[in-house]
């Protein structure tokens, strides 16, 4: 599913995104539309990304996954050039070579939550704003949290 530029800002403040030290993401990724993956029955989620012609962009900039997990990410270039996707996975990155008109798939594992970055390496793709953000919602496990007292929030 994604999201229009107005329901944008209803959307982040809706997942809690708008808040400290979530704010960043809201910034950085100014432009853009915001997806959210699907659950499916086994406890996958699924999500589509697509590179719209003549946009250097993917869309969405910005999916949104409930809880950590595996993925399956299904993505689309439409557009007349050729592009890459740097994907982050758990110990290791997954790297999709998409030329024009093609597609791809790639199967993630984000098993914490926090925000992991994406791009397309090729040419200067990244330098033209071709950076995306997966970000897995969800509290960390208690085994994986630090031994110190609870610091103040603004």
């Amino acid at each position: 599913m994604t999201t229009t530029s107005r329901d944008r800002a209803n959307l982040l403040h809706d997942l809690g995104l708008d808040e400290q030290n979530k704010a960043a993401i809201g910034r950085m990724l100014g432009t853009g539309n915001i997806g959210e993956a699907v659950e499916q029955p086994d406890g996958r989620m699924t999500a589509t990304i697509r590179i719209q012609p003549d946009e250097i962009a993917w869309d969405p900039a910005i999916l949104v996954v409930p809880h950590g997990g595996d993925i399956e990410l299904e993505i689309i270039n439409d557009d007349r050039n050729t592009h890459c996707a740097l994907l982050p996975s758990n110990g290791d990155r997954k790297f999709l070579w998409l030329v024009n008109h093609s597609k791809g798939r790639a199967f993630l594992n984000l098993d914490g939550p926090g925000c992991y970055w994406y791009s397309s390496p090729t040419g200067n793709d990244e330098g033209r704003g071709m950076t995306g953000a997966i970000v897995v919602l969800g509290d960390v496990p208690p085994e994986a949290r630090l031994d110190r007292p609870d610091q103040p929030r603004p």
